[in-house]
């Protein structure tokens, strides 16, 4: 069956509007199923956008280990100084290099996997090359191995060895301390708010994060957060409000953000505040676990009645689901403005 003209444009321009707004709705797989230059030529590939196994619930942070580092009753102290071994023990070894020398500035916090997705390398790069920016916070990272033989993947080898000659190339001794993975989860979660005592802030600069679990652990713990536009967090943060955005792919933007944002701190420290309790507000609005558990129930309702009432034919499938999709674009489809010769 032909698509009419003007769907093909009102198509094209909700996959502009929801490629980085819409996490785990219909908008954001769109970008992935067609590829549209109208008029001229068109890609559509297998994703089925009506599949139930796009209807995902966001999770929350488990809340008795990741809570606001203002809650000073709950707060773990007897990790404190395995934390600040982490972060300040000057042996280099298998467990952490780099050091700190001005531990009064503010630390950016960033952890996540090693490998290039995350962009781990692509941050550290990024702090580097501005001086103003290493004149105002440090940089902590926990990520990967930092022994490239202790590793059996070839891209975090890669990435661990980019890493050890970012170091060199830069002379980030003193500014930088990278910090091998950690699984201890309880200390994990007080790592987050000891990192909010200093002011500092959690940056996620990934290429793509499919929804961003360290960006809500982080928000949780009121830390103030940067998290790539491509993907999740861009649907999980308010930017300007809740925490910002940041485009990977525009390394120079991010870095002058960051200095901005710890300039802005040091004239008026309620900003910080500001940021910290607005994603805090966004959580509580948005990813607990109580809204999870509540949103998963209601989900298995539904599917519960199909799989009672019918044998779950994808026809069946298609057609309820795509009534909720009629129902929840139908009004946004009425604001495009139709194609016109002007």
């Amino acid at each position: 069956m032909d698509v009419p003209l003007w769907l093909f444009y009102v198509n094209t321009f909700k996959n502009i509007v929801h490629l980085n707004k819409l996490q785990n709705t219909v908008g954001q797989y769109e970008s992935h199923t067609a590829f549209t230059l109208p008029g001229l030529y068109r890609v559509v590939h297998g994703i089925d956008v009506f599949d139930p196994k796009f209807n995902i619930v966001s999770p929350g942070a488990d809340m008795c280990i990741y809570f606001p580092y203002s809650n000073k009753e709950k707060r773990l102290t007897a990790l404190h100084g395995s934390i600040e071994e982490l972060l300040f023990d000057p042996q280099q070894n298998d467990e952490h290099i780099g050091t700190l020398s001005d531990r009064s500035k503010p630390l950016i916090f960033s952890m996540a996997r090693l490998d290039r997705v995350k962009n781990m390398t692509g941050l550290v790069e990024c702090y580097a090359k501005n001086t103003k920016l290493r004149e105002l916070a440090n940089l902590v990272i926990v990520a990967g191995y930092i022994d490239v033989k202790n590793s059996k993947d070839r891209e975090e080898m890669e990435e661990i060895e980019k890493m050890h000659g970012l170091i060199k190339e830069y002379k980030l001794d003193g500014e930088f301390r990278w910090i091998a993975a950690q699984t201890n989860r309880a200390r994990n979660g007080e790592l987050y708010r000891y990192i909010a005592d200093t002011k500092g802030i959690f940056v996620q600069p990934a290429f793509y994060e499919a929804f961003g679990l360290t960006v809500v652990e982080a928000m949780t713990c009121g830390l103030p957060t940067f998290a790539t536009c491509h993907g999740g967090p861009a649907e999980i943060i308010e930017n300007g409000i809740s925490g910002f955005h940041i485009d990977p792919y525009h390394p120079d933007q991010t870095s002058e953000l960051l200095a901005t944002f710890f300039l802005r701190c040091k004239e008026d420290p309620s900003y910080w505040t500001k940021i910290s309790d607005g994603g805090l507000k966004r959580i509580y609005e948005r990813y607990t676990w109580k809204i999870y558990s509540e949103r998963l129930m209601t989900l298995a309702g539904v599917y519960g009645f199909w799989k009672y009432a019918s044998k779950l034919e994808r026809r069946e499938t298609r057609r309820y689901l795509e009534m909720f999709y009629i129902l929840k674009f139908r009004e946004l489809v009425k604001s495009v403005p139709l194609a016109s010769d002007d």
